[in-house]
């Protein structure tokens, strides 16, 4: 047995019966394995994450000087300068009511970022004297992260049933899903039931025990990259104010330039109270999260005399500090924001013509946050069955053919449905959509001719 295949027999991967290449260098949106195949990354890592690209130089040497330094101090003892210097970087982006006026929270993944939410909301309650309030509304066909008190709230039926009898349950209304619109209505004459759905359920709970709601701006891994329908956000925070409730934004995926903001609610020009986010604030190349509120939310529980009671070991990383820095300073100099917009537009119009084919059913998205949902038949909307994955055959044709995509599944009732992420890097250029294109044309008439039987 040689030293790689030993290696295999002690790591567990996420998949048991798929030998997985060996990664070797990555530059750009490209990946070149041990073998020297070359990939294109038309996910942006496993996705959404690589925003600038692979290989960037100034953020490997940002970490490596911030290495030189001090890899680590505990977070109970020491601040540093690296995450003194990125706070500012973070707050100056906020969205709308709080760009300059919030505070942020910086831990190591998004799953941390969404509980460090949920945690933020129920303690400013407890604080203002209104412990009443603790239950978190959230979406069906929602993903919010990958830990137990998460999963009670996230919409994600597979990642949820396992582990059901193990977190606590909390209230779901029904997806902003144009596409399979779960009150079977269309717009305009739907009046955005989607949206008003969340009064119901709080007036059927009441409002004295909710204390937040929480959305993805465009719903990611759970629906293939779906955004609301126009005005469904600004009902949302009408709604949110009225009940005296925190509106969270789930943007993991969404912030960072990847739909064209350096916060994707600015899109609607909606400002939520709380923000969770990951992914694109390192670009992959370090791990950082960050949760940001506003700072009357901070302010209020500062006052109360109680420290924010989160965290981790890892917290406040001086290496995913520096990382961060020098990746959002890549991103404006190179102004990533504004091709993730064009290219993005250039991106989602050229993935339109591939409704030519009879198995593509919908394409959708926003900058370069764009899904593809595959259909047994188009006129009718029918899935494949589950059994079929059909999501996973394309995303195997197309990663034969040197094209990374992610697929995903349950976009219909949590069980059926089959969708594929189309989120490369924010670098991409004109040619290099169509070089993907190229690929799709080839990829989708082999799952077809997979899916036959």
């Amino acid at each position: 047995m040689t030293d790689t295949q030993k290696a295999r027999t002690t790591v567990v991967h996420r998949y048991w019966h798929t030998t997985a290449p060996i990664i070797d260098r990555g530059e750009g949106l490209y990946l070149w394995d041990k073998d020297g195949n070359r990939y294109m990354d038309g996910a942006a890592g496993s996705s959404v994450v690589v925003n600038i690209g692979h290989g960037v130089q100034s953020v490997v040497e940002a970490i490596y000087e911030q290495g030189k330094k001090v890899s680590f101090a505990s977070p109970h003892v020491f601040t540093n300068e690296k995450l003194l210097e990125l706070g500012p970087m973070v707050t100056e982006r906020a969205p709308g009511e709080m760009r300059d006026h919030c505070r942020v929270w910086f831990s190591n993944t998004g799953t941390d970022s969404v509980d460090d939410a949920a945690r933020l909301a129920r303690q400013y309650w407890v604080a203002r004297g209104e412990g009443s309030k603790y239950l978190l509304i959230s979406r069906w066909q929602g993903f919010h992260g990958n830990n137990l008190a998460v999963a009670g709230f996230s919409g994600h039926t597979f990642r949820r049933r396992l582990y059901y009898p193990m977190f606590v349950h909390t209230p779901h209304i029904p997806a902003a899903y144009c596409y399979r619109c779960p009150f079977e209505l269309k717009q305009p004459a739907c009046g955005l039931k989607c949206a008003r759905s969340l009064e119901t359920m709080i007036n059927q709970i009441g409002a004295e025990n909710v204390a937040a709601f929480i959305a993805e701006p465009v719903v990611g891994a759970a629906l293939g990259c779906v955004p609301p329908p126009d005005g469904y956000f600004e009902i949302i925070r009408d709604i949110c104010d009225r009940h005296d409730v925190l509106f969270i934004a789930d943007e993991v995926m969404t912030a960072w330039g990847r739909i064209g903001h350096w916060f994707g609610m600015e899109e609607w020009g909606v400002t939520p109270d709380i923000i969770a986010t990951a992914k694109g604030i390192t670009s992959g190349y370090a791990t950082l999260a960050a949760t940001l509120a506003r700072e009357e939310i901070w302010q209020t529980i500062e006052d109360s005399g109680t420290p924010f009671v989160a965290g981790h070991t890892m917290n406040q990383n001086p290496i995913s500090a520096a990382a961060a820095v020098a990746n959002l300073r890549y991103m404006e100099e190179q102004d990533l924001l504004t091709n993730s917009r064009e290219v993005g537009a250039y991106l989602l119009k050229r993935l339109g013509e591939l409704r030519e084919f009879p198995i593509i059913g919908d394409v959708r998205g926003l900058g370069m946050m764009c899904g593809i949902e595959l259909v047994k038949n188009q006129s009718t909307k029918e899935a494949f069955a589950p059994e079929q994955k059909a999501s996973v055959v394309l995303e195997r044709e197309a990663l034969k053919r040197g094209l990374i995509l992610y697929a995903c599944s349950g976009c219909i009732e949590g069980t059926a449905g089959d969708m594929l992420e189309v989120t490369p890097p924010l670098v991409m250029t004109r040619e290099q959509v169509d070089e993907m294109m190229d690929i799709l044309h080839e990829a989708i008439p082999a799952t077809q001719e997979a899916l036959k039987g």
